[in-house]
């Protein structure tokens, strides 16, 4: 058996979306397979490669969840995914049968943020045919506005109320998308501990939800780049005073040309930039080699 999920980058709504904002998020080309093959050793057997086909995980567990090998594999991500298997097991009991092995490929690098859980997450989901955001709520802290771009593979607004999600596709193609770039920072940012971090702030943050669902309204359907610009600079600014961080523009790209917007959590994975046909260059010479056109990131 075969599945496969796309990745997504979340382009408004930033730490807001956990309080109920209305995200805009979009699909990446980038995304993650997963292959099931039965086991006659009546054992788990796990193995996990990289975007470059190494593997990162390699571990076999008996039917009961015991770890009987790993090879090359971090404690970290041996505990994780013993985790793991255990909340499968909790929502599809004797998942296992008499044993069987998972291959998981990443086609992007593990610390680009693109969505290395909620892939996997909706690829288990397809496969033993569960709820993927009640499965996120068990195991990762999360929106699930990721999931969501998993599951639809288009743009879309999503919103979390309560223990509903509200899904809305729509269009996010500018017509200056040949002036925007998505850098990778060369950092990772843990997403879990910022979660938790922002979720533990009491203020429901009303008025800012509110000026940032209609900015995400505006951004998507602006044609002007210099008005894009202004839009997604106001983003920053009022993200900025509600985690009390300053913009990555005024701290290391103070000389850049155009616009630039932090992504996710901020201070690691991508940012994206407006600019021009100059902005790869401009990046290139500050030693970021990930600089991907957004024509070739989304989907």
């Amino acid at each position: 058996m075969y599945y496969y999920s796309c990745g997504k980058l979340l382009i408004t709504a930033e730490y807001l979306i956990l309080k109920g904002a209305k995200g805009l998020a979009i699909p990446t080309k980038y995304g993650q397979k997963m292959s099931i093959v039965k086991n006659t050793e009546k054992n788990i057997i796990w193995e996990a490669y990289s975007s470059d086909n190494k593997k990162w995980i390699d571990c076999k567990f008996d039917l009961n969840f015991k770890l009987i090998k790993s090879k090359n594999t971090k404690t970290q991500y041996i505990y994780s995914l013993l985790k793991l298997l255990k909340k499968i097991d909790e929502f599809s009991p004797g998942f296992a049968g008499q044993g069987l092995k998972v291959l998981t490929n990443l086609e992007f690098e593990r610390n680009w943020g693109l969505g290395s859980s909620s892939t996997l997450i909706n690829n288990i989901s397809n496969w033993l045919n569960i709820d993927p955001y009640k499965f996120l709520k068990m195991t990762y802290k999360g929106s699930g506005y990721d999931i969501a771009v998993a599951k639809t593979k288009k743009s879309i607004f999503f919103e979390k109320k309560g223990d509903f999600n509200k899904v809305v596709q729509t269009n996010f193609s500018p017509p200056f998308k040949d002036n925007l770039f998505f850098i990778h920072l060369n950092k990772k940012v843990d997403t879990q501990s910022e979660v938790t971090k922002f979720l533990n702030y009491k203020n429901e943050y009303s008025n800012e939800i509110l000026k940032i669902n209609s900015l995400g309204e505006m951004i998507v359907k602006e044609n002007n780049q210099k008005q894009f610009n202004e839009m997604i600079k106001e983003h920053e600014e009022i993200i900025s005073k509600i985690i009390y961080k300053k913009p990555i523009q005024s701290i290391h790209f103070k000389d850049f040309y155009g616009q630039i917007k932090s992504l996710g959590s901020w201070g690691g994975d991508f940012i994206l930039a407006s600019g021009d046909n100059e902005t790869p260059k401009y990046f290139s010479k500050k030693g970021f080699e990930t600089i991907i056109p957004f024509s070739e990131m989304k989907l």
